[in-house]
Protein backbone atom coordinates (compact mmCIF):
# COMPACT_ATOMS: atom_id res chain seq x y z
CA UNK A 1 0.00 0.00 0.00
CA UNK A 2 1.26 3.35 -1.28
CA UNK A 3 0.07 6.48 1.13
CA UNK A 4 0.57 9.55 -0.94
CA UNK A 5 -0.75 12.26 1.15
CA UNK A 6 -2.48 11.96 4.93
CA UNK A 7 -4.09 15.08 6.50
CA UNK A 8 -5.22 16.00 9.93
CA UNK A 9 -9.01 16.12 10.59
CA UNK A 10 -9.63 18.50 13.34
CA UNK A 11 -12.81 17.54 15.35
CA UNK A 12 -14.70 20.81 16.36
CA UNK A 13 -18.01 22.23 17.92
CA UNK A 14 -18.77 25.40 15.36
CA UNK A 15 -16.46 25.73 12.15
CA UNK A 16 -17.69 29.54 12.17
CA UNK A 17 -16.01 30.14 15.11
CA UNK A 18 -12.91 28.31 14.38
CA UNK A 19 -12.58 29.96 10.83
CA UNK A 20 -10.94 33.24 11.84
CA UNK A 21 -7.97 31.03 13.77
CA UNK A 22 -6.71 29.10 11.35
CA UNK A 23 -7.87 31.83 8.23
CA UNK A 24 -6.76 35.42 9.91
CA UNK A 25 -4.09 34.41 12.24
CA UNK A 26 -2.18 31.58 10.57
CA UNK A 27 -2.94 32.42 7.27
CA UNK A 28 -5.03 29.41 5.62
CA UNK A 29 -7.38 29.44 2.46
CA UNK A 30 -10.54 27.86 2.73
CA UNK A 31 -10.97 25.60 -0.40
CA UNK A 32 -13.80 23.43 0.10
CA UNK A 33 -16.97 23.38 2.56
CA UNK A 34 -20.15 21.31 3.28
CA UNK A 35 -22.82 22.55 4.46
CA UNK A 36 -24.55 20.33 7.98
CA UNK A 37 -28.19 21.41 9.17
CA UNK A 38 -27.71 24.87 8.15
CA UNK A 39 -24.04 25.52 9.26
CA UNK A 40 -20.77 23.89 8.13
CA UNK A 41 -20.15 20.88 8.74
CA UNK A 42 -17.22 20.55 7.18
CA UNK A 43 -14.15 22.70 5.61
CA UNK A 44 -10.42 22.25 3.57
CA UNK A 45 -8.19 24.52 4.37
CA UNK A 46 -4.58 25.26 2.61
CA UNK A 47 -1.60 26.97 3.29
CA UNK A 48 2.00 26.78 1.64
CA UNK A 49 0.81 23.04 0.29
CA UNK A 50 -0.59 21.75 3.29
CA UNK A 51 -3.88 20.90 4.01
CA UNK A 52 -5.97 20.08 7.02
CA UNK A 53 -9.79 19.48 7.54
CA UNK A 54 -12.68 21.05 10.45
CA UNK A 55 -15.31 18.88 10.90
CA UNK A 56 -17.75 19.35 13.41
CA UNK A 57 -18.73 17.17 15.81
CA UNK A 58 -22.65 16.86 14.65
CA UNK A 59 -21.57 16.17 11.13
CA UNK A 60 -19.12 13.07 12.47
CA UNK A 61 -21.98 11.56 14.36
CA UNK A 62 -24.42 12.13 11.32
CA UNK A 63 -21.67 10.73 8.37
CA UNK A 64 -20.21 8.12 10.94
CA UNK A 65 -21.55 7.77 14.47
CA UNK A 66 -19.15 4.65 14.60
CA UNK A 67 -16.37 6.70 15.51
CA UNK A 68 -18.12 10.03 17.16
CA UNK A 69 -17.47 8.15 20.73
CA UNK A 70 -13.89 8.45 19.80
CA UNK A 71 -13.74 12.12 17.53
CA UNK A 72 -14.60 14.35 20.05
CA UNK A 73 -14.10 18.16 19.89
CA UNK A 74 -10.90 18.91 20.62
CA UNK A 75 -9.28 15.65 19.39
CA UNK A 76 -7.35 14.89 15.87
CA UNK A 77 -7.50 11.56 13.63
CA UNK A 78 -5.55 11.24 10.22
CA UNK A 79 -7.12 10.88 6.60
CA UNK A 80 -4.92 8.83 4.47
CA UNK A 81 -5.35 8.56 0.46
CA UNK A 82 -3.84 5.52 -0.69
CA UNK A 83 -3.44 3.64 -4.05
CA UNK A 84 -5.27 0.88 -3.08
CA UNK A 85 -8.34 0.50 -0.81
CA UNK A 86 -7.93 -3.54 -0.62
CA UNK A 87 -3.95 -3.31 0.24
CA UNK A 88 -4.75 -0.87 2.95
CA UNK A 89 -7.96 -3.57 4.35
CA UNK A 90 -5.35 -6.26 4.00
CA UNK A 91 -2.37 -4.05 5.99
CA UNK A 92 -5.16 -2.99 8.75
CA UNK A 93 -6.44 -6.39 9.34
CA UNK A 94 -5.09 -6.94 12.72
CA UNK A 95 -6.33 -3.59 13.52
CA UNK A 96 -9.64 -2.56 15.20
CA UNK A 97 -12.19 -1.68 12.19
CA UNK A 98 -14.74 1.24 13.23
CA UNK A 99 -15.91 1.73 9.97
CA UNK A 100 -15.50 -1.51 7.73
CA UNK A 101 -14.91 -0.73 3.50
CA UNK A 102 -18.00 1.93 2.61
CA UNK A 103 -18.16 3.68 -0.78
CA UNK A 104 -19.16 8.02 0.06
CA UNK A 105 -21.05 9.96 -1.71
CA UNK A 106 -18.05 11.85 -2.96
CA UNK A 107 -16.67 8.75 -4.78
CA UNK A 108 -14.02 7.42 -1.84
CA UNK A 109 -13.87 4.09 -0.96
CA UNK A 110 -12.75 4.49 2.55
CA UNK A 111 -12.34 2.05 5.92
CA UNK A 112 -12.05 3.78 9.38
CA UNK A 113 -9.72 2.02 12.20
CA UNK A 114 -9.08 2.49 15.77
CA UNK A 115 -4.90 1.70 16.39
CA UNK A 116 -3.72 -0.17 19.66
CA UNK A 117 -2.96 3.34 21.17
CA UNK A 118 -6.45 4.57 20.30
CA UNK A 119 -5.52 7.10 17.33
CA UNK A 120 -8.90 7.15 14.78
CA UNK A 121 -7.18 6.79 11.15
CA UNK A 122 -9.37 6.79 7.90
CA UNK A 123 -7.49 5.58 4.45
CA UNK A 124 -9.18 6.47 1.24
CA UNK A 125 -9.15 5.64 -2.19
CA UNK A 126 -10.52 8.39 -5.24
CA UNK A 127 -11.20 6.67 -8.67
CA UNK A 128 -9.56 8.53 -10.82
Amino acid sequence: MKISKTTPILSVDNIEASLPFWTDVLGYEKTMEVPHNGRLGFVILVKDGLELMLQTHASIRDDLPQIADYFRPGSICLYSDVDSIDAAAAALKDTQVIVPLRTTPYGAQEIWVRNRDGNILGFAQFKS
